[in-house]
């Protein structure tokens, strides 16, 4: 039997807190996203003055790094280099900001934000994921 780490409570408010410091720092106004391995909504934190898309987009973002098991900048690097059929995959965004959470080389989850600039958003994003080692 295989075991591996994952997020609990205490380690969801570290990655929130991290990430809201780097966007208050900044003056992002954000959303952002933690989901467990499989995708699912941890939490979910929406800044003063981000606007109510940007909880989805985050989540989304999120949800896709961790099923997928890599930043989502991958699949926007995928669709921009010509694979346009990654458009219309389920459960996908295609859009930079979601950063997965690795523990001893196995994803527990990911964090997604969604308000700035892509690269903005990741930034955010890695410093949030940075918190959890």
């Amino acid at each position: 039997m295989n075991s591996k780490a994952v997020l609990s409570q205490t380690e969801v408010s570290q990655i929130l807190a991290a990430a809201r410091s780097e966007a208050q720092v900044n003056r992002w106004d954000v959303s952002i996203a933690v989901v467990d391995d499989g995708g699912h909504l941890l939490a979910l934190e929406r800044l003063d003055g981000c606007a109510p898309i940007g909880a989805y987009i985050a989540t989304e973002k999120a949800r896709t790094s961790a099923i997928g098991r890599r930043e989502s900048k991958g699949y926007e690097e995928m669709v921009n280099g010509g694979r346009s059929a990654f458009l219309s995959a389920p459960l996908v965004t295609s859009l930079e900001g979601g950063v997965p959470i690795i523990v001893d080389d196995q994803v527990i989850g990911a964090i997604g934000v969604s308000g700035v600039k892509a690269d903005q958003d990741a930034q955010i994003a890695k410093a949030g994921a940075q918190a959890s080692k």
